[in-house]
């Protein structure tokens, strides 16, 4: 079963400076479990937009270490940029995305919240689905005035006090904005003109606040000699790109201005762009003939996937897929050296001999491949047989069946990768020197498959309550340990 999951979007004000960019990526970076999907820093906003995704606890940490690099690097008495900004780390909102509630991102902004006042001595406001009030559920609300503003504001007008921290302005830091909210996508629009006034005008026409699309914050700035419809689309689901595209496109014709191109600044959820195409092309079901999704679907998880998978805290995928994949790649490393030594002129007079190995390897790699999902199948099997109520009289021989048959791909594995071990031993002898090294790491990927193959064997036989189901099984099992390669 995945883990749990949730996006993090931290924004720092800073686009220009590629020194301290690294910084914050290595500090995000820095905490097992966090994936950062991607970095986009614009030096005329002269901000930067991370998105990452982790574990809960984990984004909190890899946010707050960010923050300290942020507080540390970044000094808003010298920043300038075409984004409006009022601290350093300017806002870090959390996103569900899997097996993880709005609530507990709520939970989550105000704890990083709590902590990075209390650490870093910055005022923090808390925003959207995390804010403790009304008038802070709105980001621009918050950041009205900017740091310039708010600093002369905190301290002296009540209404400016923050959730956390001191009631004044980190001097070279300013303020963050901390949040819970649902996917929002950043999205740009360039007009064919440099008047920044059609563009101030576009957005007024089409914000949320000025009677326009639901869900949709917009302005309008001049960037790289271009007007910039700039927008945050708050719910994609109720007003999607290509609806803001439309509009924004119709209004700019009124003014005989010209759409130059569009971008989105950090990631979307893909079904916004299917979303955008189906409406061209007027395809109500688009997403049902989409090549690539089938052929993610045939292929099953990739490998980081599956590996999220192994590490979460359901039974499956468990030891016997992990001793199936070890044994996948032992097969695959013998037959990368059998491969390194058929056509090599040094090693023609074992040539045929490799490219027997390399074959027999590379049939027993992808039968061990195939054994990472049957050893999860049957342990599935065994879990339904497990539910079925107690009071069935059929319960146990049910659950005796389904022990049996579990333990018949663990069997499989330790066959398979047992062979390897010999292959692995002969190929180090006779293939290529420059991989026996790889060759060695084979064998040893070969002998802990069969070893962890047999243990699930043996755990799976002991929950039988009918002895004889096991008898034969654990006959082979001895049998392959005692006939296994010293």
């Amino acid at each position: 079963m995945p883990s749990p999951l949730i996006e993090c979007v931290p924004n720092f004000s800073e686009g220009r400076d590629a020194a301290t960019i690294e910084a914050l990526r290595t500090a995000l970076t820095s905490v097992p479990g966090v994936r950062l999907l991607d970095v986009q820093a614009d030096a005329s906003h002269n901000r930067s937009v991370f998105t990452l995704v982790a574990p809960p606890e984990a984004a909190l940490e890899a946010a707050l270490r960010a923050m300290r690099v942020a507080t540390e690097r970044i000094d808003l008495t010298k920043h300038t940029g075409e984004h409006p900004r009022m601290g350093a780390t300017d806002v870090i909102p959390f996103i569900p995305v899997r097996d993880v509630t709005m609530d507990q991102c709520v939970s989550l902004a105000r704890r990083l919240g709590e902590r990075a006042a209390a650490e870093l001595r910055l005022p923090i406001y808390l925003y959207a689905k995390a804010a403790l009030r009304p008038d802070r559920e709105r980001l621009p609300d918050i950041r009205k005035g900017e740091f310039e503003g708010l600093r002369e504001r905190i301290g002296t007008d009540p209404a400016a006090d923050p959730d956390f921290g001191p009631r004044r302005i980190h001097p070279t830091a300013g303020a963050t904005a901390v949040g819970a909210r649902p996917f929002l996508v950043a999205f740009n629009i360039y007009l064919d003109t440099p008047d920044v006034a059609v563009a101030k005008e576009i957005a007024k026409r089409i914000r949320t606040s000025s009677g326009g699309l639901p869900a949709v914050q917009a302005s309008g700035f001049e960037v790289g000699g271009r007007a910039q419809v700039s927008m945050n689309l708050l719910d994609i689901d109720t007003t999607p790109p290509a609806a803001v595209y439309a509009a924004v496109e119709a209004e700019a014709r009124t003014r005989g201005v010209a759409v130059m191109k569009s971008e989105v600044v950090g990631l979307v959820p893909e079904r916004a762009i299917l979303g955008a195409g189906a409406a061209a092309l007027r395809l109500p079901d688009a997403a049902d003939h989409l090549l690539e999704a089938k052929i993610r679907a045939a292929e099953g998880p990739a490998l980081d996937g599956w590996l999220e998978d192994l590490a979460g805290g359901a039974p499956v995928p468990g030891g016997g897929s992990a001793a199936a994949l070890a044994g996948a790649l032992a097969g695959a490393l013998v037959t990368m050296v059998a491969r390194l030594t058929v056509g090599r002129k040094a090693y023609a007079a074992v040539e045929r001999r490799a490219a027997e190995v390399l074959a027999e390897a590379d049939t027993l790699r992808a039968e061990l491949r195939r054994l990472v999902d049957d050893d999860a199948a049957a342990y599935t099997k065994v879990s339904a047989a497990y539910a079925i109520p107690k009071d069935d009289p059929a319960r146990g021989r049910a659950i005796d069946v389904a022990l049996a048959g579990a333990a018949q791909p663990p069997l499989q594995v330790a066959r398979r990768a047992a062979r390897l071990v010999t292959l692995a031993r002969e190929i180090a002898g006779i293939g290529n020197k420059n991989a026996r090294s790889d060759a060695k790491v084979a064998a040893a990927l070969a002998r802990a498959a069969v070893a962890g193959a047999i243990e699930n064997v043996r755990v799976n036989v002991a929950g039988v309550s009918d002895p004889a189901l096991g008898k034969e099984l654990l006959a082979e099992t001895e049998r392959l340990e005692r006939d296994l390669p010293a």
